[in-house]
Parts: structure tokens; sequence; C-alpha cells
């Protein structure tokens, strides 16, 4: 699929979740084993108004979502479990001494999608009410390292570096507290992490693959206060200067400034200096060539020839009546109008199927007559359903048809055609899907590598692997073996399983590219059964 269809075909989605940002919270007063002596100074409250992060580079831009047109590829193995962390940069250095320009120098010499820019000021504590009173007589030190949440932080970092998704508050400086929305990042390649304590904790340091530390002159930095604070904050230039000499500098040099021996490479003149940039960009992407996965997918496809089918499967009984829709869906002289009515119903008896799957408890209801029955119920929070794309959509008007108000979720997932692998260029989950079962759509499944890359995706958001079902409307053997293999606990639900595919990973006997056949559109002459539609394999 091009960047300019896929743009096309998400711009037609509505909403779309919320996805970068970092910031702060509240965490325990208890005292950390901290790399450095603790000093109690005063400093003027923050002007900003809020933490922020941002992911980068977007490759492609709509009005409402950005979409990633080099997809993230596989950060685990055949097994399903996680087998590379992202790599994490830390930036120390002065306030004002030009963390953030050199990260940004980073993440655009870089040139690769997926990045986090992480600040540690979405990092400071809530302030109690005592601590209110001094911040607003300008008698709290913020540059101290009690005032960060090191707990939050180090478990923040800790998640997203496994490839986790991470729900984080938004900092309000004005209030000293957190505001009511909460941001998620999720699915970092390359971690950016920069503040003026970025080296001041033991366990937030081993979390570091590369300490970068930015050194610039002290009146330079003096300079960029005095210009940040005058235009941006509305403060008399005799005011910066005092709050300078009294809290800024003594704060660098007792917790900042020694913390420089940590580091593995020191970059004078900050986001200026561009030969330091290119040997940070170089070694980073050795590292990330390093950590590179590669998947065989022949050996994926021979590694469960001649195993039983899994217990985890369950197949629709094959009754004359879904036999005759197959036998309609996967005739290649059936007509546009047939193929989608007839897979609408085996949609419609494909999802009663998983449903029948879900928990459920006894439910005592009194009947018009005056009499008690006793039924079922769903014993569970919520059912959501999430969507591989394309070809998964046409899936959503079946489960919406019996399940009402559920919620839906959209992946989409993409074969590399260099490298064969599957890569994940958009997710828009809905919030707290944690709790929740989810149903996972896709119409075919051929070596199972994009379902594979779909679960992965919801277990790192913490959906239970238990809760989760898989269903698809036709399934290789191959494919049911990958899934079964690498997540044991996820159910899968199938009208129909065939034995083979082809050499190009092509379903055999098969049904073509659905989504083609489903929306009409022509299919290049080296179509995928999982190209485009169940974009993956």
């Amino acid at each position: 699929m091009s960047a300019v269809s896929v743009e096309e075909r998400l711009a037609k989605m509505d909403n779309e979740e919320k996805t970068c940002s970092v910031s702060n919270s509240g965490g325990s007063e208890g005292s950390l084993d901290r790399l450095l002596p603790s000093v109690s100074l005063g400093l003027s409250p923050r002007k900003r108004t809020t933490s922020q992060c941002k992911s980068e580079p977007p490759l492609l831009l709509t009005s409402k979502r950005t979409i990633y047109t080099a997809g993230r590829p596989p950060w685990y193995n055949e097994h399903g479990t996680q087998s590379k962390e992202a790599f994490v940069i830390g930036l120390c250095g002065g306030s004002a001494s030009g963390k953030t320009t050199v990260a940004r120098k980073i993440i655009e010499a870089l040139d690769v999608p997926w990045v986090v820019l992480l600040s540690m000021d979405s990092f400071y504590k809530v302030l109690s009410p005592e601590e209110q009173l001094l911040a607003a007589r300008n008698d709290y030190n913020f540059d101290h390292p009690d005032a960060f949440d090191f707990d939050l932080l180090t478990h923040t970092l800790r998640k997203l570096k496994q490839g986790k998704s991470v729900k984080i508050p938004v900092y309000d400086f004005t209030t000293h507290g957190r505001q009511k929305e909460w941001k998620t990042v999720y699915g970092a390649s390359v971690i950016i992490f920069e503040g003026i304590m970025s080296f001041a904790d033991k366990a937030l340091l081993q979390l570091l693959d590369m300490k970068i530390f930015v050194e610039t002159d002290s009146d330079i930095r003096l300079v960029r206060r005095l210009r940040r604070d005058i235009t941006e904050r509305g403060r008399d230039i005799e005011g910066v200067i005092k709050q300078y000499n009294k809290f800024v500098k003594p704060a660098f040099e007792q917790y900042i400034e020694p913390t420089m021996r940590l580091a593995d490479l020191v970059v004078p003149r900050g986001g200026g200096n561009m030969v330091a940039i290119d040997l940070i960009v170089q070694h980073v992407h050795s590292q990330l060539e390093e950590r590179k996965l590669r998947w065989d997918m022949a050996a994926l496809a021979s590694a469960h020839q001649a195993q039983p089918l899994p217990q985890t499967l369950s197949v629709l009984e094959s009754t004359p009546q879904v036999r005759g829709m197959h036998t309609i869906i996967r005739n290649k002289e059936t007509s546009r109008d047939e193929f989608i009515f007839y897979s609408k119903r085996l949609m419609r008896l494909l999802i009663e199927r998983a449903l029948s799957f879900l928990p459920s408890q006894v439910h005592i209801v009194q009947t018009p007559q005056g009499e008690d029955y006793e039924g079922r119920s769903f014993h569970g929070k919520r059912i959501t359903g999430v969507s591989i794309l394309r070809a998964g959509e046409t899936m959503e008007p079946a489960l919406r048809a019996v399940c009402k108000d559920v919620r839906i979720g959209k992946i989409l997932i993409q074969t590399n055609q260099d490298t064969g692998e599957p890569e994940l260029h958009y997710l828009r989950l809905p919030k707290d899907i944690s709790e929740d079962h989810v149903i996972l759509m896709d119409c075919t499944v051929s070596t199972g590598a994009a379902a594979m890359m779909a679960v992965r995706v919801l277990l790192d958001h913490d959906v239970q692997e238990d809760k989760i079902l898989l269903v698809s409307l036709l399934m290789a053997e191959m494919g049911v073996h990958s899934v079964a293999y690498a997540f044991p606990q996820v159910k899968i639900i199938t009208t129909a399983v065939d034995k083979k595919v082809n050499d190009v990973f092509h379903i055999i006997p098969g049904i073509g590219n659905f989504g083609d056949r489903y929306f009409g559109t022509d299919a290049p002459p080296d179509w995928s059964d999982e190209d485009l539609d169940e974009p993956s394999y």
C-alpha cells in the first residue's frame, strides 16, 4: 500500500488516540539511593504551564493523526516474547545548556521513526499544601533531587524501554499538580531522555544505554536564561540574575556538574557541535543495526509441520450452509455483491461463535409471568473489538450488530517488501483496554506474523493473554500453529483451516485477496493474501 493510500484510508476514521506526551507525578517521599549528597536551596517557581514530550519524527500527517510510513519492525521473537529493548540516550546538563536542542539535532540526524523525546521536567513531584506555600514565596527548591519523582520516572522509563505502553499524567507548573487528562507513549525504538538530574539516580543510570553531558559556558547559559525569563516570563533583569546566583548556579555546582564524570561523551557548545552529534548518531545507528531481528519466514513456516492443531483452536462446524458459503466466496467467478453478502453471513456466524467463549455467570431474572428464569450474563468489564486494517475492518459491523456499544480499536500492519517482515505503522486503541476482553479481527491469516504482532501490541498495552480472542474467516495451519505456539492462552476461532501456503505464503487453496474482492480494488500482479488487507503475514 502506498503512503498516499494509507493516508486516504485512515483519514476516514474518526477520533485518534493521543499519542505523544510525557509528564510526571507525585511519588514517594522516601529517600532513594542517590549518587550525590543532598542540599536544601530555594528556587523561583517555574512559569511554563505544562510538561511536554514528543514522539518524532512523523513521516506522514493528516488533519487528525500521525502515520508512520516507515513502520516499526518486530521487537519480539517467534516465541512472542520481548527480544530487544529500546535504545535509551540520557542527556544531562545545566539549565539552558541546550539539552533539548541537542536532542532534536540527534533526532533529525538519526532519521528513523518511533523516537520518543522524554523530558525530566515532566516528573516534578506534586507539591503538598505546605510546599505550595513555599513555592508561592519563591522558597521551594525545584533544582534539588528531592523535587523529582524518581520512582515514577524509573518505572516509566523501564516500561518504555521494554516496549510497553505507558500512561503518564501531564504536570501543570502553575498549580504544581497533575492535569486530569493522561497521555500515552508507546512503540519507541529510540528514547532520548533529557533533564538536569538525568544522572542523579543509580536505578535510572542503569536504564541508560548512552550517557551524554551537554557542556555550555555558564555565561552563555545565563544569557539564555535572561532572554527567556525576560521575554517569556515577564521578569526583570535584576530578579533573574539574583535567582541565578542564589539558586541555579549553586545547584549546578553541587548536583549537576559532578555528574559529568559519569558521561560516556561530553558535548561542548551544545547543539552547535555537529561533529559530536554526528558521532552520537553513528553510534546509535550501529547499536540499532546490532539489535535488529531477522525473521526467517521459511523456518517459521516449517517449524510446526505435521503437528496436531492446538486445543486453543475452534473451527466453525462445517455444515452444508457453511460449506456452501465457502464455495461461493472462494469461487473466483463470484460477483462482488455476492462475495460481500456471503462473507457478511459468515462473519456474523463467526462472531457469534467467538462470543460463546467469553466468561459468563448465572443471572436470574423475572419473566412477565412473575416467574424466575435462570439465565447467563457476561462476566467481565467490557468487550472491545480490534481490527487489523484493511480487511479486518470489514468484520466490525458483525461485531457491532451483536455487541451493543462495543468499543473498536484499529491496528495497521504491513509487510516490508525488502525484509519480508511485518511492520507496525499505526494503532488506535480505546482507553483502559487492559481491563477488557478483546476480539482481534482479521479476515485471513497465512503465516500468522501479522496476527502475532497485533497480539504483541495488545500485550504491551497490558491486555491479559487469556482475554484475547483471534477471529478470522480463513486460516492456514501454519498461521494457527505460529500464533498458538507464541501465545498459548489466546483463543483462535475461524470458519475454516486450509493446510498449505505456497512459496510466497499465499493460503492454498485460499480465498484470494479478500480486501480487493470486498472493496472492489485491483490487486497488483504480485499480490499477497495478507498484503494491505491482512497487511502482513
